[in-house]
């Protein structure tokens, strides 16, 4: 049984094992994240991997509108986005990974 959160109760063991490969750079990314949340590179990756699965499976769920919320809705999409300098500014700062 998991938590809320997808963290195994304490009655639980984990017995199932699962097998990636990666690139250097790629582990050394994983492990420099793990340690500065001091958790394992196996529990980091595995809490990570459930979240993103998570957002994955959330993102193809259906919501209903009615015809004038949809106008509304659609307006907003179609609107041009306002200037914001500040978030120009971080869109062009490279990622740490990117350097």
């Amino acid at each position: 049984m998991q938590s809320q959160d997808g963290q195994e109760t304490s009655n639980q063991t984990r017995n199932i094992s699962i097998n990636i490969r990666a690139k250097r750079v790629q582990r050394d990314l994983i492990d420099q994240a793990a340690e500065l949340l001091g958790k394992s590179r196996s529990d980091f990756m595995l809490e990570t991997s459930c979240r993103a699965a998570e957002d994955v499976l959330l993102d193809q769920r259906v919501f209903v509108l009615d015809s004038e919320a949809v106008a509304r809705f659609q307006a907003l999409l179609d609107a041009p986005p306002t200037d914001n300098p500040r978030l120009r500014a971080l869109l062009a700062t490279k990622a740490p990974w990117e350097s």
